[in-house]
C-alpha cells in the first residue's frame, strides 16, 4: 500500500482529459477570484474590480477551452478535477485565506497564476494538435500577465512592504520543497512513535529495550515517509521541487521526531529517562506549532491546541496501555 494511489498521473491523461482538467480548473479559479472580490469590495473597491476582471478572463479562458473541446471531441466533457491528478496544483479553501488580509490574498492570487501558467506550458508541450498547442500557449501567456497584475496589488495597498518578487518566489519554493514535507515528517515522527515508545517503557520499565523500540520505530517511519513523499509527486507539474529533496526532508524529520523522545532512554534510570522524554515530547509539539505558525500561517494557538492536545492524548494512550 506504500506506493498506491487512486490519482492519475498527468503523463497518462489523454488530450481530451487535459482539456477537461483545464476547463474545471478555470471554473474553480473564477469562483475563487469572485470570492476574493466580494471579500475586498467594502474596503478595497479598486482591487475588487481587478479580481472581478481576472474572474471574467478565467470565464473567457473556459469558454475558449470548451469550444476547442467541442470541435475536437464533442460536447460531452469528462469529469476530471485537480484532486483526481497526482501532483496537480491544489487551491486552498477560500475561508482559510480571505480573513488574513489583502497581503495574503495578493500572494495567493499570484501563486495561483504561477501554477496555472506552469500547467499550460506543460500541457502545451505534451499536445500534438496544432490548434490545441496554440491555445494552451496563449493561455499560459495570459496567466503570466495575470501574475504582474496580482503583484501590483502589493504596491497599491502595501506601500511600506519592500519584499521583492524574487524573494517571494524563493521563499515559496523553500516552503514547498523543504518545510511542508519536513513538517509532515516531524509531525508523523513525533506523534506516531509516542504510543509504542511509552507503552514499551511502562510495560517493561527497561530503558534499553525502550530505546531499541524507539530507534526501530523512528528509522522505520522515516524510511516509509521518505519513500512515500518522493513517490507521491515528481514535482514537475505541482512545482513542489525535487522529489529526492522532499523525500529526504520528510524522512529525516520523521526520524528526528521519533528519536527526540527515544534518546533519553539511553539513561539507565527509568524515571529520569521518562521525565526527560516527556519534556522532550512537549518541546517537539510546541516546535511543530511554531513551524506551522511561522511558515504555514496557521494561527499559533489553533496550531498549538491541535498538535499539543493530540500529542498529549497519544502519549496518555501509550502510558495507559503500557501500565495495564
Amino acid at each position: 500500500m506504500l506506493f498506491s494511489s487512486h490519482r492519475r498521473q498527468f503523463r497518462d491523461l489523454s488530450e481530451r482529459e487535459v482539456l477537461a482538467l483545464a476547463i474545471s480548473s478555470e471554473e474553480d479559479d473564477a469562483r475563487i477570484y469572485r470570492s476574493y472580490a466580494e471579500r475586498l469590495r467594502p474596503d478595497y473597491p479598486d482591487t475588487a474590480a481587478l479580481f472581478d476582471g481576472m474572474a471574467a478572463e478565467e470565464d473567457e479562458h473556459r469558454r475558449r477551452l470548451i469550444d476547442l473541446h467541442s470541435s475536437r471531441f464533442g460536447d460531452v466533457i469528462p469529469l476530471i478535477r485537480r484532486e483526481h491528478v497526482a501532483g496537480y496544483y491544489a487551491r486552498r479553501p477560500v475561508w482559510l485565506i480571505e480573513n488574513l488580509g489583502i497581503d495574503r490574498i495578493r500572494a495567493e492570487a499570484e501563486g495561483m497564476e504561477r501554477d496555472a501558467e506552469a500547467f499550460y506550458l506543460k500541457a502545451a508541450q505534451a499536445s500534438t494538435d496544432a490548434a490545441t498547442r496554440k491555445l494552451l500557449g496563449d493561455l499560459a501567456a495570459a496567466e503570466a500577465g495575470h501574475q504582474s497584475v496580482a503583484g501590483d496589488l502589493e504596491a497599491r495597498h502595501l506601500p511600506g512592504d519592500s519584499k521583492e518578487a524574487e524573494a517571494r518566489t524563493s521563499h515559496r519554493q523553500f516552503v514547498l520543497t523543504w518545510v511542508q514535507p519536513g513538517l509532515a515528517g516531524l509531525m508523523d515522527g513525533s506523534v506516531s512513535t509516542l504510543a509504542p515508545i511509552f507503552a514499551t517503557a511502562f510495560a517493561t520499565q527497561d530503558t534499553w529495550t525502550t530505546f531499541q523500540v524507539g530507534l526501530a520505530a523512528s528509522i522505520g517511519a522515516g524510511i516509509s515517509m521518505g519513500f512515500t513523499e518522493a513517490a507521491s509527486d515528481d514535482g514537475e507539474l505541482s512545482g513542489r521541487g525535487s522529489p529526492v529533496k522532499r523525500g529526504l526532508s520528510s524522512g529525516v524529520m520523521t526520524t528526528v521526531g521519533g528519536l527526540g523522545h527515544a534518546l533519553p532512554y539511553l539513561i539507565t534510570d527509568f524515571w529520569t529517562a521518562t521525565v526527560i522524554a516527556i519534556i522532550v515530547v512537549f518541546v517537539e509539539l510546541w516546535a511543530i506549532a511554531w513551524i506551522q505558525n511561522r511558515f504555514m500561517e496557521t494561527p499559533f494557538f489553533r496550531a498549538a491546541l491541535q498538535v499539543v492536545l493530540g500529542g498529549a492524548l497519544v502519549l496518555a494512550a501509550g502510558v495507559l496501555i503500557g501500565s495495564g
